[in-house]
């Protein structure tokens, strides 16, 4: 089985990173390839970044298309950019890493809190809470204001900040902490016991799902919203 990453921000360095929380829950016989645009946002922490990640997604998925595609595929952002586009291009599981980690918290708990970078980021989180069906479940969002690419080298003062909400969100009753970003994924470990309640990191859950639903024979839909798109059925075809 053959899962591919898709980082839709140019770092090299977040996307190894993403790469190896990958491999570390992934079964012996899926090989993990993780990839990232030469060109785009370096960082995905606005809108305008965000509709260049959801083109950087769906460029990334045709190339690998192109050469021969993969079983399933992750979008490695937790903004889910690009998600129902990515959809429309395959009869393959495609699955959001913010998607994947609420609905493993909801069923880790009964409540669950998100900690994620900027706070400018909290809108799209709430927007995702909601079309995930996570309202009643979400008791707490919470922005930690360290940028995406200072992940790359996390200090001790970026831990303990994030881990400083994270016991905030727990204070809140929430029995599970969502990370919220993908560049986190190397602190889920520490912070799980630290915090005392299970730490929910995007990628490895993203991973976890996607294999099971390959295994399982189940693809996405092609019955209406998500089957080719007109203009690029000949393509992806």
């Amino acid at each position: 089985m053959r899962i591919t990453l898709l980082n839709p921000n140019t770092s090299r360095a977040m996307t190894d990173k993403i790469a190896v929380a990958a491999r570390a829950v992934a079964a012996p016989d899926v090989e993990i390839t993780a990839v990232n645009p030469d060109v785009g946002a370096p960082a995905i922490e606005s809108h305008g970044d965000e509709i260049l990640a959801a083109s950087a997604v769906v460029e990334l998925i045709e190339a690998d298309l192109r050469a021969g595609g993969s079983d399933a595929y992750v979008i490695a952002c937790f903004g889910d950019p690009g998600l129902d586009a990515a959809r429309e291009l395959v009869d393959v599981p495609v699955v959001g890493v913010a998607e994947a980690a609420m609905h493993l918290a909801a069923i880790a708990g009964r409540s669950f809190g998100v900690v994620t970078t900027l706070t400018r980021t909290l809108g799209r989180a709430r927007d995702l809470v909601e079309r995930y069906g996570m309202s009643r479940a979400c008791v707490s969002l919470a922005g930690s204001g360290i940028p995406v690419l200072d992940l790359e080298d996390t200090s001790s003062e970026a831990y303990e900040t994030i881990a400083r909400l994270c016991e905030d969100a727990v204070a809140a009753e929430a029995d599970v902490i969502v990370l919220g970003c993908a560049g986190m994924a190397d602190l889920c470990a520490a912070l799980a016991v630290r915090v005392g309640v299970p730490v929910v990191d995007g990628v490895a859950a993203a991973v976890g799902v996607a294999s099971s639903m390959a295994r399982a024979g189940i693809g996405t839909s092609k019955r209406d919203e998500y089957a080719p798109p007109p203009r690029r059925a000949a393509l992806v075809g």
